[in-house]
């Protein structure tokens, strides 16, 4: 099923000259010169912390010196509207904001799958690279959603995500997503050089009654040391992670811990979806 896309205009809605199969494959019409936000719908209209994403969108823009000016109330309608025309049901959608044109708004949704059960049951295999390099790390920038795309080829058959090293060797971040570790009983993940994920508020928000935290990056020698490993993205939430780098996580499966995090994440996510 395709993608839907629209460009958002002070005078409303109006169509683009392109189509593409998918949301990753509509980054290739897309400016190198820009700002961004992803996320996606539960119930075909309702949101988890919008203005969160829309707020970070703003932030990004001025780190990035972008004069972005747009009414936020108009692009909630019109996403609202492309969702019901569309008819996908629940969307992923992404709001790109080119630097040549700041005042006309790229929106592009595709039909969401959430993560599958078995990967939520069984965890996943990922790597670390020393290869990635984010210019500015603490803005979501669409060089980087081009750049990443070399990473995302390279990685081996089976291996979900990639995270970013530092040239010394501490763990960053995935390709869109936030990297935790369990370490001497307290969550660990990096407090600089990263993006603040959205979803990642969240686990800030509910860890403190099941195990401290630590805003720290953890290194890669410590991988066997690791008790547990997870990411978090907002349209998936909790991932757990149990092999890195091809050492096991652990037992190798899915950690109390992280079952612990991802039930009060999802319960948190349940008391706070609102409406478009």
């Amino acid at each position: 099923m395709p993608t839907y896309i629209k460009r958002l205009t002070p005078d409303g809605l109006s169509d683009v000259d392109y189509h593409a199969d998918t949301l990753k494959s509509a980054t290739d019409y897309e400016p190198t010169d820009g700002v961004y936000t992803v996320t996606n719908t539960y119930n075909t209209t309702q949101t988890l912390m919008l203005d969160a994403h829309l707020d970070r969108l703003e932030d990004s823009a001025q780190r990035e010196t972008i004069d972005l000016s747009y009414d936020r109330s108009l692009l909630k309608a019109a996403l609202r509207q492309m969702i019901l025309d569309a008819d996908f049901g629940d969307v992923k959608f992404r709001v790109t904001v080119p630097r040549a044109t700041p005042d006309e708004l790229i929106l592009t949704l595709e039909p969401f799958t959430p993560p599958s059960q078995h990967m939520i049951d069984n965890g996943t295999r990922c790597i670390t690279s020393k290869a990635g390099v984010r210019h500015n790390p603490s803005a979501k920038t669409t060089d980087w959603m081009h750049d990443r795309k070399k990473l995302e080829q390279a990685m081996p058959d089976g291996i979900y995500d990639t995270f970013l090293l530092t040239p010394d060797g501490y763990i960053l971040e995935g390709l869109g997503s936030n990297f935790y570790a369990i370490l001497d009983g307290e969550l660990r993940t990096a407090g600089e050089g990263v993006l603040a994920g959205i979803s990642q508020r969240i686990v800030f928000d509910i860890c403190e009654t099941i195990l401290p935290l630590r805003k720290e990056a953890v290194h890669m020698d410590d991988i066997p040391n690791f008790s547990e490993v997870f990411l978090t993205s907002s349209s998936r939430g909790i991932i757990p992670i149990v092999e890195l780098d091809g050492i096991s996580i652990g037992a190798g499966t899915v950690g109390e811990k992280t079952k612990a995090l991802r039930h009060a994440y999802q319960a948190w996510m349940s008391e706070h979806l609102e409406e478009l």
